[in-house]
């Protein structure tokens, strides 16, 4: 019997139940895996809130994890028992141990732990995608990260500054300043007292940005807009105050023929080989050194209403890992 979180009806922290649940030998094309870190992310609130519907209720919660195989199912080849691993995009992470396809697994090098690893798959590989595919980031550009003390804020941030970009955070504290400074940002305003919009101006000297990378949602929704130069490129990725309500498309005519995009992890990793090359180029950078995964946060899986709860106030930085 191991430790599982399950969720029966929708709503606040409080629907998170910490149940103990047998795992069964896994099925053909599956392993089964002993979790040695969950990831926490914003994407586990709107499963346990409804905004993203899950396949079935009850479920579990979670899309990212990582641990040992301790078990191979029929027809499973590439892995052996004893292999360290990681995942991404796979909902049911809240356990201590579970089944999943193997085709959903990347190997972990040695010299990344379990817990970087677990902290860096959803935020780490959304940073590669947005980075890489949404935007070619390139020297000279100039990026504006909001919520840029969070945890994929911070690997946006090193990332965008390793590549040559003038990188520009936002963030909602003088503490988290602190630290959006510490992971690479030239420019850090804090939009609790500043107007993000103007001082993006003013540090650019009216150039504004090439790109935008916003996961905050209705909250800078359309100051974003507002930041870009023309030609520039709005990417909403997250909703963290909210969901960016249905605008007048005219607005990015307006504001100097703007692209806006919507992009998510799950479509670029559904391809088993972009998934795959997409972790390398993620260990690699870890490895070089290039990358510091902030794994800050760390919560029992049995406190893990606690943990939505300092998640949603805005309490953690980095990212936030719970332990079986």
């Amino acid at each position: 019997m191991v430790k599982v979180v399950r969720i029966a009806a929708h709503g606040g922290p409080e629907v998170l139940a910490i149940e103990e649940r047998a795992v069964p030998p896994p099925g053909p094309g599956e392993v089964t895996i002993a979790q040695k870190a969950i990831g926490l992310n914003y994407i586990d609130v709107y499963f346990r809130t409804g905004l993203y519907p899950a396949p079935a209720m009850p479920f579990t919660p979670g899309n990212e994890a990582a641990g040992l195989v301790t078990a191979l199912g029929p027809g499973v080849s590439g892995l052996r028992v004893g292999d360290r691993v990681a995942y991404v995009g796979q909902l049911g992470a809240y356990a201590a141990a579970r089944n999943i396809a193997a085709a959903a697994l990347v190997k972990i090098p040695a010299e990344i732990s379990f817990e970087a690893a677990a902290a860096m798959m959803l935020k780490g590989l959304t940073a590669e995608y947005l980075l890489f595919r949404t935007f070619r980031v390139k020297k000279g550009h100039v990026v504006l990260v909001h919520a840029a003390a969070g945890g994929t804020g911070q690997i946006l941030t090193q990332w965008a500054r390793a590549l040559g970009a003038t990188v520009i955070g936002t963030v909602g504290s003088e503490e988290k300043a602190a630290i959006a400074r510490a992971q690479g940002c030239h420019h850090v305003i804090n939009y609790a007292t500043e107007n993000f919009v103007e001082r993006v101006r003013a540090v650019t000297e009216g150039a504004l940005c090439h790109v935008v990378y916003d996961g905050v949602g209705k909250a800078t929704f359309p100051g974003s807009l507002d930041c870009l130069r023309k030609f520039g490129m709005f990417v909403s990725f997250g909703n963290a105050s909210g969901a960016v309500e249905a605008f007048n498309l005219g607005l990015l005519a307006g504001k100097g023929s703007l692209y806006a995009t919507r992009p998510t992890l799950f479509t670029h990793i559904a391809d088993r080989r972009t998934y795959a090359a997409m972790a390398r180029r993620l260990f690699a950078a870890v490895a070089a050194g290039t990358l510091a995964i902030p794994a800050s946060n760390r919560f029992p899986l049995d406190q893990v209403a606690e943990a939505h709860r300092a998640l949603e106030a805005r309490l953690t930085t980095g990212s936030t890992i719970l332990v079986p």
